[in-house]
């Protein structure tokens, strides 16, 4: 089983940054790929990055260039840096955890609570 507990939302305005952090139970790093995704209301989840069992990261093409995955291994821990942040990326952002690097969703069998993302213009 594996438990993931994301931080860092809030409210920033447009052209700023957040960081979100995800806390992973257990050895995740060496079997999951780690995705971040993210939904707005009324929207399907979408894929928003992902970092590999190896470190290889990808991104959606709307945050690529502005978004940058990390991981600290010794915390079990990922991290989601946002800068140039834009009113379109307010949405509630989730980690995933899945044995493969896929963005779709449904590939992903362990998830976060999510944490609340809202950029004003």
């Amino acid at each position: 089983q594996v438990q993931l507990v994301e931080s860092g939302g809030g409210l920033a305005q447009a052209g700023g940054s957040l960081r979100l952090s995800c806390a992973a139970s257990g050895r995740t790093f060496s079997s999951y790929a780690m995705g971040w995704f993210r939904q707005a209301p009324g929207k399907e989840r979408e894929f928003v990055g992902l970092v590999s069992r190896y470190g290889s990261t990808s991104y959606a093409d709307s945050v690529k260039g502005r978004f940058t995955i990390s991981r600290d291994i010794a915390k079990n821990t990922v991290y989601l840096q946002m800068n140039s942040l834009k009113p379109e990326d307010t949405a509630v952002y989730l980690c995933a955890a899945g044995p493969v690097s896929l963005t779709t969703p449904n590939m992903y069998p362990y998830w976060g609570q999510g944490t609340q993302v809202t950029v004003s213009s």
